[in-house]
């Protein structure tokens, strides 16, 4: 989008489809909608619309496909790969405005929201119905952008990602046109699985602008706790044998020493430093019983015996804030520096032998670091904290991500677990994927030939 007459007539006929004060080129707001969370560096739109239904996503885009000018779909920016920065600039279509909850039907357990409705909108309005919803990647994320990038996050061990979750889309295509990929029964044998086709596909096959999803029951009874052990390999033991006893766990979170050491100064808690899991348990009360005495069993196995528990509502949510802080907490380690956040996740069996290697790997580097994860389904994260302006260092940081994404991918896992590919995992796509990465090209190509819709990610 070079042309500035081209961008001043696309732009002015942007104005006549939304108003003049839902299109923006100020540089304050394109900048906003230029980066995300990650250490990518910015990069800007040449103008952001903010649209507030599918049929104005659908005339913004039909305007833009004329022109083959670039879409990036923005929804609240808390993406870790660079999903949103504009590499060939363009438009960014801001969805957070399309923030209505559509429908709720607790008697089918599931919902109808448009795009930029938030998790915790979402649940704030299922408070009094008795259902939630449960993914929860620990940023107040939009259900849009989640399904984009095929989030998952604490609870994935029990209730799945938003792919298990996500029941039907409703996108806007490349050229403008408007489709529903799915009805909302809970099976269907007809026809592609165009649902799970555009989750995960991070804008660059269309627009995500409604999303149906899944509800699930409040558990009856809630546990959860704390458990310190004096080594990492116990408390990843822990994990894989409770996984593979069948223990329904709800959420099974790995913090090592560093990790820990970081949240005990930011949220002022006093846990002790030392590889810790963070677990919590859903069911009957008799349930959760049976449930925690056997995964308190296996962790005297390995060496975890202090269990510190929390059974009230305001205890639970002050440990889990306090695990949703860890990457903040984190940086606060090395303040202004930013982030450098690995995304390993390989089969349950292997996660010890990767994580030991892992653990070895940041033991030998002066960049400050540590490890948090959603262990019960082998994903964990190193946040390595980086002076974002010392090159020598991010080249350093880079290399040590490197080798641990090669790592994963020897050991059957994925260079991705959920954080999705964006900017950050491009080159690994191939090493992944093999043929089936021009499958994908075709697949782009033919619902989007101009290459306009988020050009540059994935692929």
């Amino acid at each position: 989008m070079k042309d500035s007459a081209g961008i001043e007539g696309l732009v002015s006929e942007l104005q006549g489809i939304v108003g003049v004060d839902r299109v923006s080129q100020s540089r304050a707001v394109r900048e906003q909608h230029g980066h995300d969370e990650s250490y990518h560096a910015p990069q800007l739109p040449d103008a952001v619309v903010f649209a507030r239904s599918t049929e104005e996503v659908s005339a913004i885009v039909k305007a833009c496909s004329a022109r083959r000018v670039p879409i990036v779909p923005f929804g609240a920016g808390t993406g870790l790969e660079g999903h949103v920065c504009a590499v060939a600039g363009g438009v960014c279509i801001d969805l957070s405005q399309m923030n209505e909850i559509i429908r709720v039907s607790p008697d089918d357990m599931d919902a109808t929201v448009q795009a930029g409705v938030t998790r915790k909108q979402l649940n704030e309005h299922l408070r009094d119905t008795g259902l939630f919803f449960p993914v929860d990647p620990g940023a107040n994320a939009t259900l849009g952008g989640m399904s984009a990038t095929r989030a998952s996050g604490t609870n994935a061990v029990r209730y799945g990602t938003m792919r298990e979750n996500v029941l039907s889309l409703k996108v806007v295509l490349a050229d403008g046109r408007i489709i529903q990929t799915s009805r909302r029964t809970r099976k269907s044998a007809s026809g592609y699985d165009l649902t799970r086709l555009f989750v995960g596909s991070e804008g660059t096959l269309g627009v995500i602008t409604e999303v149906t999803v899944k509800l699930h029951g409040i558990p009856q009874h809630v546990a959860a706790a704390v458990c310190p052990f004096p080594t990492i390999e116990g408390a990843v033991n822990t994990c894989i044998a409770t996984i593979q006893c069948g223990v329904p766990l709800a959420r099974i979170e790995l913090l090592d020493d560093d990790q820990m050491a970081a949240v005990n100064a930011y949220s002022k808690t006093d846990y002790k430093v030392a590889p810790t899991l963070m677990l919590e348990f859903h069911g009957t009360e008799s349930g959760v019983a049976e449930q925690v005495a056997m995964v308190q069993e296996i962790a005297a196995e390995h060496g975890g015996t202090d269990f510190q528990w929390a059974t009230l509502p305001e205890d639970r949510e002050r440990l889990w804030t306090a695990r949703h802080n860890a990457y903040y907490a984190g940086l606060a380690v090395r303040p202004g520096s930013g982030g450098l956040i690995t995304d390993q996740c390989v089969p349950i069996s292997k996660l010890a032998e990767c994580l030991v290697a892992t653990k070895q790997d940041l033991e030998g580097t002066p960049i400050p670091s540590c490890i948090v994860g959603h262990v019960g389904d082998g994903n964990f994260h190193t946040v390595l904290m980086i002076d974002p302006a010392d090159k020598e260092e991010f080249a350093r940081a880079a290399a040590i991500n490197e080798k641990m994404v090669l790592r994963s991918l020897a050991l059957g896992g994925t260079a991705s677990g959920e954080h999705g590919v964006g900017l950050g995992k491009r080159k690994y796509m191939e090493t992944e994927h093999g043929e089936a990465l021009s499958v994908m090209r075709a697949i782009k190509a033919a619902l989007d030939p101009a290459n306009i819709m988020n050009p540059g990610k994935i692929l």
